[in-house]
């Protein structure tokens, strides 16, 4: 079992720092190499660069949260893993010429796996998503 693991290039676990300027302050953002590569994917399947996407996941965040994220760089290694394990559910197509912004979002997103989605909160007696 281990041996999937353990064959991993060691380079794709090393880690690399960006800088990336969120609304004109600078910060630096850590990950591992791998984590990078996906989101460099993910930003190309809708014509934009890494810091692009970085930009917009960060303003979207903000605006649904309504508050600043404490650990981004944490968001963004789930974004990663999100979208890989979404591909290998057949969520999200295997072409990358299919740009994310184009799929439906609620189709994509039904049914998750309990923990994937939103935490549900209880309105008038009934469980929805917050």
């Amino acid at each position: 079992m281990c041996e999937v693991f353990i064959s991993a290039d060691p380079q794709s676990y090393e880690s690399r720092t960006r800088s990336v300027r969120l609304h004109g302050v600078v910060t630096s953002i850590r990950l591992e190499n791998l984590f990078w590569q996906v989101l460099e994917e993910i930003a190309a399947r809708d014509g934009m660069g890494v810091v692009q996407l970085i930009e917009k996941l960060y303003d979207e965040l903000v605006a649904a949260r309504g508050e600043v994220v404490s650990n981004f760089a944490s968001f963004l290694r789930v974004c990663a893993l999100r979208y890989e394990a979404l591909l290998a559910q057949g969520r999200i197509p295997g072409d990358t010429g299919v740009a994310i912004r184009s799929l439906d979002a609620q189709a994509v997103l039904h049914a998750l796996p309990q923990g994937w989605g939103r935490p549900l909160r209880q309105q008038q007696g009934v469980a929805v998503a917050a």
